[in-house]
């Protein structure tokens, strides 16, 4: 007696994925030649020169982009924008603070669910994130300066590589693929 349960063939098993490759080894490993180090310090140079040039608007790194994940739609709340920036929800409630004593943003209560607040940008915040774009635009334009635009699209795409490589990784470690 056979039924289509004992007849089914087991599902093929994933692949393995390929060893990576070798281009670091213990014995030779230089920090500055780390492609972690060396990303990690340009973001560092290049958050320096954003800072620098939003002095006159007062705004610093972690409440300019907070402003611009609003603006943009990423987040619409002080829970999503406490992840989508990685820190805390009780530094994410300081820098709120600050960005409502300046008159860029609102929280609104959910009327839903209490415990959800929503972020909203006034006028004034919309306005103000409106003129970031530009500022980012200029500072990685100079830290580009002497490249080609072929350089430019090969970099770019030489990221990207690395980042879905990195997205995967971390599907992976969380169990959300085999």
């Amino acid at each position: 007696m056979s039924t289509a349960a004992n007849t089914r063939r087991p599902a093929p098993r994933p692949a393995k994925a390929p060893a990576p490759p070798a281009f670091y080894r213990p014995d030779s490993w230089k920090r500055e030649d780390s492609i972690g180090y060396l990303m990690g310090r340009i973001m560092t140079l290049v958050k320096e020169a954003v800072d620098v040039e939003l002095a006159p608007t007062g705004l610093t790194h972690a409440q300019w982009v907070p402003l611009m994940k609003v603006w943009l739609g990423e987040a619409s709340t002080v829970a999503e924008l406490a992840r989508e920036t990685q820190v805390d929800v009780g530094a994410m409630t300081r820098t709120l603070d600050r960005l409502e004593m300046k008159g860029l943003v609102r929280r609104v209560r959910s009327s839903e669910d209490r415990r959800v607040v929503n972020v909203e940008l006034t006028d004034d915040g919309r306005a103000t994130a409106k003129e970031i774009p530009a500022v980012l635009c200029r500072v990685q334009n100079t830290h580009l300066r002497g490249f080609t635009h072929d350089e430019w699209q090969q970099l770019r795409t030489l990221l990207r590589r690395v980042l879905e490589t990195s997205l995967e990784l971390r599907e992976q470690r969380e169990g959300n693929t085999p």
